[in-house]
């Protein structure tokens, strides 16, 4: 690959806490992430995969050390320019899906391109071809207790890709669905990273998931315990 890397950590610690009670959640990590690349973060709980993710997504702040996205240096950014990176350059998956329950998946997937300032006419048009990449065009005007765990799923995937964000930072995006819906969920996301070019890091706990991935980092007591490319598996 060529450029400068997506994501270059390097020597970070996040520490919570002070004297007596304090707590490393993460001792000194190195990492780095090129376009294009599918990655699975796994560990235990309280290893610091949520605290990596977290920093990652410019929601939170290193103790310690140096974190570049895209080139720029995000410690030395205020809170309010953290905010704008996200917006425009991050998506965003979670667990429990958090779409607004009053509105359809169409105005959900809309919604950050309300933030973005986007007119009405492209919005529309802009959410329809992301939820047609998640086939979900004929669910546009369900509200989310009409659809499935997995079509609510899909809706914030389409939600999370809408913005053509360069990276997508999912949560244990199949956590709350069955062993069939998750696959379905992933194959989406492997055919986005693939067709779409999206980079991809994903928090999970679940090996069979983590194999759709190219490549697993393992996180144990704050630190990367392993970093390994995936070989060729079912999933692919």
């Amino acid at each position: 690959m060529t450029g400068a890397p997506m994501i270059e950590v390097r020597g970070l610690t996040k520490l919570y806490g002070a004297e007596q009670a304090e707590v490393y959640a993460l001792r000194g990590v190195d990492i780095v992430v090129n376009s294009g690349e599918f990655i699975a973060v796994m560990g235990p709980s309280g290893s610091g995969k949520s605290t990596i993710m977290n920093i990652l997504g410019c929601l939170d702040t290193p103790t310690t050390g140096e974190y570049r996205l895209f080139g720029t240096e995000v410690g030395g950014l205020d809170r309010d320019q953290r905010a704008l990176l996200r917006r425009n350059f991050l998506g965003f998956i979670f667990q429990g899906f958090n779409l607004l329950p009053r509105t359809t998946a169409l105005e959900n997937v809309e919604l950050p391109l309300i933030y973005q300032g986007v007119p009405a006419d492209e919005r529309h048009v802009r959410s329809m071809a992301a939820l047609d990449k998640v086939g979900l065009v004929e669910r546009a005007n369900h509200k989310p207790s009409e659809l499935s765990g997995g079509q609510q799923q899909r809706v914030a995937i389409a939600r999370a890709i809408v913005t053509k964000p360069g990276l997508i930072l999912a949560d244990e995006p199949t956590g709350n669905l069955d062993s069939a819906r998750s696959r379905e969920i992933m194959a989406v996301m492997r055919d986005l990273n693939r067709t779409e070019g999206i980079s991809i890091l994903m928090v999970t706990h679940e090996p069979d998931m983590a194999e759709y991935a190219d490549r697993v980092v393992t996180f144990v007591d704050g630190r990367i315990q392993s970093d390994r490319l995936k070989r060729p598996s079912h999933a692919d």
